[in-house]
């Protein structure tokens, strides 16, 4: 098969591996040094940084060949798709010949299980080390881990890759051992485990040999199972304070041809991936607990975001006042962001907030007039009902979608 060829296959089977921005890698450059690449530590795979640069990762399977039979993924064993695997040499030549072109900041490399965990692994890790050390590549590389791998494999890994990542991909060990009965969640967080140790030993003893400096992130399915969204973001909870991640991704499950019953005929609501998303932002960056977005079993509502929501059922600390409130209760009103939070905090230093000053941070009017006080503004709808409020600020989604017969199967 011709390269090109594999490419186009390979390629787009890594579409559906969600887990593949760079953020947290250290930065590295070629300058005045021998090889090629850069890193800038921002978040690559079809990203902004903040010069207005979008940048980019080759993303691609090593094969599509997998002796595994997950119900949900395009590339079961009895799933009948186009095959293909690159050999150790052309990924690596793929990489340098995509970066000298400016087509890439880096490599985003998985696979299907070939053989057995221990060679895929030993394949992964051979293409990171002949970039490292024979062509002294500095740009980014994120390899998909094998659970099942030897440790010793996992450990080369760290040393080569920016970044780890071990795919969950279903967050109850019923559904794993129901979709993907050849996987197990223990070994799965086995593995997450001795990540977790060796970046927790790489940060006791700071001169300890480099480990995946950009730590390790993974990735869950929605839709493809009866899980609801409170059971998925107490998983996200328990592996960001278990195992450290950097980055827990959720991947909308899409049916492919010829699907096995096992799995539902119809995707989820796209927006239902985005409202995971940002409740996952609620609880790394805001403070906010699983239990607090998601008191009851259900999903989280398509009409409002997740911080308006939790606002709405939690009306007895509204109206808020800015002049007195402190800088992580002020960053739960819905309108203000964290860095808002932390400029209101530091106005209030010089004198008392005033509504100008909300207008002029560029926060949200609608969304947080009902929830503030400053020096010159009282809600107008300080009694208005929270079911009253949620019909004013609710959206009105309207998903597009190529194939409507598909979504209302």
């Amino acid at each position: 098969m011709e390269l090109k060829d594999k490419l186009e296959i390979l390629a787009d089977a890594a579409k559906y591996d969600a887990s593949c921005a760079s953020s947290g890698a250290p930065k590295r450059d070629s300058f005045d040094k021998d090889g090629l690449g850069a890193t800038n530590g921002m978040g690559i795979c079809h990203s902004y940084t903040p010069d207005g640069r979008c940048v980019s990762l080759l993303k691609i399977l090593l094969t599509n060949f997998c002796i595994y039979d997950c119900q949900y993924c395009v590339n079961r064993r009895t799933s009948n798709v186009p095959r293909a695997r690159f050999s150790v040499d052309e990924v690596v030549k793929l990489t340098q010949d995509f970066y000298l072109r400016n087509y890439i900041d880096g490599l985003f490399l998985s696979s299907g299980i070939i053989q057995s965990s221990d060679y895929t692994m030993e394949q992964l890790v051979e293409v990171a080390r002949r970039l490292r050390e024979e062509h002294k590549f500095r740009g980014y590389i994120h390899l998909k881990t094998i659970p099942d791998a030897d440790p010793r494999l996992i450990e080369l890994a760290g040393k080569y890759a920016d970044r780890l990542s071990v795919n969950i991909e279903l967050p109850t060990q019923d559904s794993v051992a129901r979709l993907a009965p050849e996987k197990n969640v223990h070994t799965i967080k086995l593995a997450m485990g001795s990540i977790r140790t060796r970046l927790d030993e790489k940060d006791e003893h700071p001169k300890a040999p480099v480990f995946a400096p950009a730590g390790q992130s993974t990735q869950m399915i929605v839709g493809a199972d009866a899980s609801d969204d409170q059971t998925i973001l107490n998983t996200a909870q328990t592996l960001y304070g278990s195992y450290k991640l950097k980055r827990v991704y959720y991947s909308a499950f899409s049916p492919i041809p010829q699907s096995p019953s096992s799995v539902p005929s119809a995707p989820p609501p796209l927006l239902r991936e985005h409202r995971l998303y940002q409740a996952d932002f609620l609880l790394r960056g805001y403070g906010f607990t699983a239990g607090e977005l998601m008191p009851a079993a259900g999903n989280l509502a398509l009409d409002i975001d997740p911080k308006l929501a939790w606002a709405l059922a939690n009306r007895d600390h509204f109206p808020l006042d800015l002049n007195r409130a402190d800088e992580s209760m002020i960053a739960r009103v819905p309108g203000i962001g964290l860095r808002s939070a932390k400029r209101l905090i530091d106005l209030r230093r010089l004198r008392r907030i005033r509504w100008e000053d909300l207008s002029r941070l560029r926060c949200s009017l609608k969304k947080l007039a009902p929830f503030v006080v400053t020096a010159d503004y009282k809600p107008a709808q300080g009694a208005a009902s929270s079911e009253l409020l949620r019909r004013n600020m609710a959206d009105a989604p309207q998903q597009m979608n190529l194939w409507p017969e598909l979504q209302a199967a």
